[in-house]
């Protein structure tokens, strides 16, 4: 499969893109945790089907040492027993921010509450901003089929 556009050879691509994934990398060092980032970003990616993003979270969560059942129990961590009740806060909202068009309300109340109990305000920015920008990420991605599977752990960093 190939691409539709090629992000790296496009001069308009480089110079958006500079200032676009210069978000992500912001990100990594914010205070959400990074195993909260990984499965949030994995989680995300998964719902949107963004193959690239999958691959590269998944093995960027296998490198910094997320265990294979957790990953694999991922898309249904709801009846999961290997998640964190933050986590499972932290995944609860990620869904709700990325199925929008789903639910007229957007993210609820109850959800935003659950994740407030573990995640204090700086957190909370994070995952909020982590959401939207792999929300944005993945349809940059879908929209111009970005081929997956040859990702190595480290490779962007």
């Amino acid at each position: 499969m190939d691409a539709r556009l090629n992000y790296f050879t496009s001069p308009t691509a480089g110079k958006a893109l500079k200032y676009f994934m210069s978000t992500g990398r912001e990100l990594k060092d914010s205070p959400l945790p990074a195993s909260t980032q990984e499965l949030v970003a994995l989680r995300v990616s998964q719902i949107n089907g963004c193959a690239v993003c999958i691959d590269m979270h998944s093995k960027e969560a296998a490198a910094a040492g997320e265990t294979p059942v957790r990953l694999h129990l991922l898309a249904a961590w709801r009846e999961a027993t290997v998640f964190t009740e933050a986590e499972r806060a932290a995944l609860e909202l990620a869904e709700q921010g990325t199925r929008v068009a789903d639910a007229a309300g957007g993210v609820g109340d109850e959800v935003w509450a659950r994740a407030a109990e573990h995640y204090d305000e700086g957190q909370l920015t994070a995952l909020v901003m982590l959401v939207s920008f792999m929300n944005a990420v993945n349809r940059l991605n879908v929209i111009t089929r970005q081929p997956a599977g040859d990702y190595v752990a480290g490779q962007f960093h």
